[in-house]
């Protein structure tokens, strides 16, 4: 089924009832409908080629551009607009793309840099970029008056209805093929699990996730208009406008990742009244520090319920339900989601780290093997189902690996099933350290960390040693007035006394850097990745072995 129809035949059913709000204007279902009408001639007019490019902030508009992209027949390809002008080139690029649907607030906030933004040629073909020209602004579309119809296109299932670009392992992103079908199911699984009213007095959906993200697509975007609910967006995270807006609007369900709840926590003048109304407070994109969970319940009596997925999967795969919630856990799978946890078996391999270089190496290391682990052990989480993506475009050898020999995805995050299926995720396979042979991953000391009242959050990689194969060092953003020095060494000090008292002695951190503000993607998640960088350009340093 396509994704775009259910949505048609929603608007249809109640034409006057508002069904999303931003912060410009309040859209009712006939404006939706009729404006991504006019979109949709004009896509059909201009574009040339299979995807049409979005590049829209966190707005009403956004879902309307993406229906009118569907009803035109074309692939969407949501633009991460927080990239560098060069990331943004090689997605427009690599999809092929001749049509970016953008607005003037967008341009606005891109500046300079859309001058040196670029398209690929006309048609999507080989040959040089051209300049900027097929950028299509809502602004320049006249939206009075009737547009021309043209029955909307349908879709199959395995139809390719978005691309979402994420990071990939050779540092250019790679696209995540969803098709109407994967995307139909993942909201239909989210019905199946929570109960959602529909209409005027129904279930009203808070958010301010980017919607080029999987989560701000799916559960923001499109969820809403396919149930029936109203959907309130704003473009920017400010936490004072935030909770102007939940006060204004009473939303019952809320999406955000942990960075957000943690500025909630201290905006000015917030009080458990304003989240009464709230049925479903979530959290995803990342673990939620118990911290910030901890404080959230003790400030505004409030539990925010982790959920978890991934842009592979739709993405939603496991919510915490309100009425089941129990601590450290994203939930129990979705309606028709198989999901399994493959042990991390000690066999032979060639793509061993070798401590202190590169290479290979036939020692012994740790990698997933394909026998289930028992009740309560950890293991890769692998998962199938109607939600999980078609492959990686134009990456075949990615999407091979990305499955195992019986078609489940490989997630690549670790993580144990209760006795009742509630799961919980401890970590990372690929930022797994093997410390003296123990596994251990870096969210277990990065959480006693983050609890120490000198933090305002940390990240945790491995540096190479010639005894123990490798040990941590970690990286701390301290809070506010936190330190007593350029490099904190008090606050060093009194980490390492926290953790040897919280850790065996093996996770303890062998360093702790202070820095004045860890590596962040767009949605403030830590980059590890930026965090190993900075360790291998560091000056090579002693390990504090004095025993304070």
């Amino acid at each position: 089924m396509s994704i775009h129809w259910p949505i048609i035949k929603r608007l249809i059913r109640s034409p006057r009832r508002v069904v999303m709000i931003d912060d410009r204007r309040s859209y009712r279902a006939f404006e939706v409908l009729v404006g991504a009408m006019h979109v949709a001639d004009v896509i059909r007019a201009r574009c040339q080629t299979r995807t049409v490019g979005l590049l829209i902030p966190t707005s009403g508009a956004f879902p309307m551009a993406a229906l009118a992209g569907w009803m035109a027949g074309k692939t969407v390809v949501p633009i991460n607009y927080l990239l560098k002008p060069e990331e943004m080139n090689y997605i427009v690029r690599d999809c092929g793309c001749d049509t970016v649907i953008t607005a003037q607030a967008m341009l606005d906030f891109l500046g300079s840099n859309v001058d040196a933004c670029v398209f690929a040629p006309e048609g999507g073909g080989g040959g040089p970029p051209t300049a900027m020209k097929n950028l299509v602004r809502l602004e320049d579309i006249d939206f009075k008056g009737v547009p021309g119809f043209e029955w909307p296109s349908g879709a199959a299932d395995d139809d390719l209805a978005v691309l979402l670009y994420t990071s990939g392992t050779s540092g250019k992103p790679k696209g995540v093929m969803l098709s109407h079908g994967n995307i139909e199911a993942n909201i239909a699984q989210i019905r199946a699990w929570v109960r959602l009213e529909p209409g005027e007095g129904g279930d009203v959906v808070f958010g301010v996730l980017p919607q080029f993200h999987t989560f701000g697509l799916t559960v923001l975007s499109l969820l809403p208009l396919t149930a029936g609910l109203r959907a309130v967006y704003t473009a920017r995270f400010v936490p004072a406008r935030i909770m102007k807006l939940i006060r204004e609007h009473r939303p019952t369900m809320m999406v955000a990742i942990p960075s957000m709840y943690n500025a909630l926590l201290h905006a000015k003048d917030a009080a458990p009244e304003d989240f009464y109304s709230l049925r479903y407070i979530v959290s995803g994109g990342e673990p939620l520090p118990r911290a910030v969970f901890d404080a959230f319940r003790e400030k505004f009596g409030v539990t925010i319920a982790e959920g978890y997925g991934l842009t592979e999967t739709s993405p939603v795969t496991n919510w915490c339900r309100p009425e089941e919630w129990r601590l450290g856990t994203v939930g129990r799978a979705l309606p028709g989601i198989d999901q399994r946890i493959v042990e991390i078996a000690e066999v032979p391999s060639a793509e061993c780290r070798v401590p202190g270089g590169g290479g290979v190496s036939s020692a012994k290391c740790r990698v997933p093997s394909w026998r289930e682990a028992p009740v309560g052990h950890e293991g890769e989480i692998r998962m199938r189902g109607p939600n999980v993506m078609r492959g990686y475009f134009h990456l075949p050898e990615e999407t091979a690996r990305a499955f195992d020999e019986r078609g489940y995805f490989r997630t690549g995050d670790i993580g144990r099933v209760d006795e009742d299926g509630f799961l919980y995720i401890t970590g990372r396979l690929k930022e797994m350290l093997i410390i003296g042979g123990e596994n251990v991953f870096p969210r277990e000391i990065e959480e006693v960390l983050n609890a120490h009242p000198s933090v305002k959050e940390s990240g945790v990689v491995g540096k190479p040693d010639p005894m123990r194969g490798e040990v941590p060092v970690a990286f701390v953003e301290l809070a506010e007035g936190a330190g007593d020095g350029p490099q904190g060494t008090g606050v060093e000090k009194a980490l390492r006394s926290w953790c040897r008292t919280r850790l065996a002695g093996y996770k303890v951190p062998d360093e702790f850097r202070v820095v004045g503000a860890l590596p962040r993607n767009p949605t403030g998640k830590v980059v590890r990745r930026e965090l190993n960088k900075m360790l291998a350009a560091a000056e090579p340093r002693a390990s504090d072995g004095s025993g304070v």
